[in-house]
């Protein structure tokens, strides 16, 4: 097996594809909510995994142990359309260029080496696997940076708003200009 899609998918349980030394993507769905222990550890041809922008989805850092073919995360959902309605085109910029990152960030970092996996759940000691463990903090940026964003589009609105109401009746600004001045209602885990 080289490829695998598994849309509908909620949770990767503990060592699901260990040793699929063949696998070089895998792509999940949105439904996804964790991948864990072990999942792909020794999946040495990896090179691409699909997975949704939450905050959660990476357990552990023993995920990508030995994986030192990974080097790209793609992201599923509607990220793209909340980016492309964001009210400036530097935010936009800076967005596609945070998720961007991961690329660049991925082929340099170590896989990781791992512990004897018996005795590392059994102790519950964590392998020092730095891919996952950039994966799990990039996801973080860019949850942080998207809600930034959202919460100074939010302003902006509310300030525009205000002005409009000065000048046009309430009913035509609710009605006609707000909505379309709205960005997608896509949200993402670890959004308040």
């Amino acid at each position: 097996m080289r490829s695998i899609s598994l849309p509908s998918i909620k949770i990767v349980d503990y060592r699901a594809f260990i040793d699929c030394q063949a696998l070089t993507n895998v792509s999940f769905g949105k439904e996804l909510e964790s991948i864990g222990w072990s999942a792909f550890a020794h999946c040495t041809s990896l090179e691409c995994i699909t997975i949704p922008l939450k905050d959660g989805v990476i357990t552990r850092d023993n995920i990508f142990t030995g994986c030192e073919s990974l080097k790209h995360i793609d992201l599923v959902g509607a990220l793209h359309n909340t980016i492309d309605a964001l009210l400036l085109e530097e935010w936009r910029k800076t967005m596609n260029e945070q998720i961007a990152s991961i690329s660049q960030i991925l082929p340099n970092t170590p896989a990781g080496t791992g512990t004897d996996d018996s005795l590392a759940g059994y102790f519950n000691i964590e392998d020092a696997g730095g891919k996952a463990h950039a994966v799990r903090l990039w996801i973080r940026s860019v949850l942080h940076k998207i809600v930034q964003y959202k919460a100074d589009h939010r302003r902006y609105l509310n300030e525009a708003a205000t002005t409009l109401n000065l000048a046009l009746p309430n009913d035509i600004v609710f009605k006609n200009v707000l909505p379309f001045l709205e960005l997608p209602s896509y949200t993402f885990q670890g959004e308040d």
